[in-house]
């Protein structure tokens, strides 16, 4: 057994089965280890992972060769690591992780998951909230994946705006009048302009529905009570999904 990151792999003992082709219709065994992997999650009260069809697609894909190659790793030759692999599919993300098994049935597969505390973790991560299993028959037995995510949703620069104005507006601020000049600000990597603001905040989440607790406190410490909020594009890695704000007190 290793660790990579967050990634961990565990080799299975395993029976010969014959090779399928496989279409992208999710089959008996994939069906069986996500009943599991929801079993287990309730009964630690943790929410149910839905299940994402850009995941199920990287995760056959990398099912398919390593059954093919008879080989149990995270990245193949010839192969990008996972990260690049879910970018590949379509995938937008905040969090990932992936388990991966070779094993004679799926519950025998997913006991050894379970009784691996490295892939334990991923199945009963609390911030994950999507997945895609796949488990394909190679010469070596059944090859099965499991992609997690935590996903982040596609919004426009209005839509993030509008997300933070509401929040600021729980907390007491009044929106002021000057929505460009903290979309240029946020572009900025210094200063702010185009604005007579008194002061400004920059910060990159990947959560809009609240504020982290650093970036909540500071902004209570603005002894301001209008606020202009801008999005703009956030630097990040293929698939690696984050929304930067800039927010301007007046």
């Amino acid at each position: 057994m290793r660790n990579f990151r967050f990634l961990t792999a565990a080799i299975f003992l395993l029976f010969i089965s014959a090779g399928a082709n496989a279409q992208l219709q999710r089959n008996d065994s994939e069906r069986q280890l996500f009943e599991a992997l929801n079993r287990e999650r309730a009964t630690q009260n943790l929410g149910a992972l839905q299940w994402d069809d850009v995941l199920f697609k990287a995760a056959r894909q990398h099912a398919l060769r390593m059954a093919n190659l008879n080989m149990l790793e995270h990245q193949l030759p010839s192969e990008s690591d996972l990260e690049g692999r879910l970018a590949e599919a379509g995938a937008r993300f905040s969090v990932i992780a992936e388990n991966i098994a070779v094993g004679a049935s799926p519950p025998i597969i997913h006991g050894g998951w379970m009784d691996s505390p490295g892939h334990r973790k991923n199945i009963l991560d609390p911030r994950l909230t999507s997945v895609g299993i796949a488990a394909v028959h190679g010469p070596g037995g059944l090859f099965a994946v499991q992609d997690f995510s935590r996903s982040v949703p596609e919004l426009s620069v209005e839509q993030q705006e509008q997300k933070v104005v509401s929040l600021l507006g729980s907390m007491g601020f009044r929106s002021a009048n000057a929505t460009e000049g903290a979309r240029k600000t946020c572009q900025n990597d210094a200063g702010f302009e185009g604005t007579s603001a008194k002061s400004m905040i920059r910060f990159e989440v990947s959560d809009l529905n609240k504020l982290p607790e650093d970036i909540e406190k500071k902004i209570r410490e603005r002894p301001f009570s209008k606020a202009a909020v801008g999005a703009c594009r956030a630097n990040r890695a293929p698939g690696f999904s984050r929304y930067r704000i800039a927010v301007l007190f007046f």
